[in-house]
């Protein structure tokens, strides 16, 4: 089943919503963005939710301390790293944050202008340190939640390249038209949405919510049979 993951998450209303939705894990920002949460808040909302959801908080360049302070403050099950941490401080990262999830976000266009490839081949090396490599189309003043899509033909042989050592999230711009699109092409461990699902900045829209699970699973189950 792909694992789909709601971030972005500023209220309960919204990760109630998620949940009946469908989703598999809410993600929480705690970076500098226009839907940014604190801790406190954060912690309110996941003690209201189903053990089963992970919850993943959201950094960029952060320290792992820190990050491991937030954790013991909210209760969060995964990290997502979504900054320039370099694949040698990767391990780092595990050593403070133990068993939970850890994600490495990657930027495509960052990617696709590393023509030798060694930035990936770097994080690929690191991969005893990591769980996931997720796929954005960010740039630097904006790391996420920008509503536009990578080139996914373009981006394609990265993705394949990352599957054959990590699982792949795809993420950047996806929505509940296009998202049986992107599961269907690069098969992904799973999907990550902020914008494709917002009603307004920072709020979301349940009727897009369950649209956009729906599509995700159907495509799968349409991609698998066929």
């Amino acid at each position: 089943m792909t694992w789909v993951k709601i971030c972005a998450t500023t209220n309960l209303r919204d990760a109630q919503a998620s949940v009946a939705a469908g989703a598999n894990a809410l993600g929480f920002i705690f970076a500098p963005s226009t839907r940014r949460i604190e801790a406190k808040a954060a912690a309110e909302i996941v003690a209201a939710l189903p053990a089963e959801i992970e919850k993943v908080g959201v950094f960029v360049n952060e320290t792992p301390e820190r990050m491991a302070e937030i954790v013991g403050q909210v209760g969060l099950t995964g990290m997502q790293l979504q900054g320039d941490e370099p694949a040698a401080r990767l391990s780092a990262y595990r050593r403070k944050l133990g068993g939970l999830k850890l994600i490495k976000t990657l930027q495509v266009g960052e990617l696709l202008a590393n023509a030798g490839g060694w930035q990936l081949q770097a994080y690929l090396e690191a991969y005893e340190s990591i769980d996931a490599i997720l796929l954005d189309a960010g740039r630097p003043n904006q790391r996420g939640g920008t509503g536009v899509p990578f080139d996914w033909e373009v981006a394609l042989p990265i993705a394949q390249r990352i599957k054959a050592v990590l699982p792949v999230i795809v993420a950047g711009g996806l929505n509940a038209e296009n998202v049986a699109e992107a599961v269907r092409l690069f098969d992904p461990y799973g999907v990550d949405v902020v914008s494709g699902v917002e009603r307004e900045l920072g709020k979301k829209d349940d009727a897009k919510l369950r649209r956009f699970v729906t599509a995700a699973r159907q495509a799968e189950s349409t991609f698998k049979a066929s």
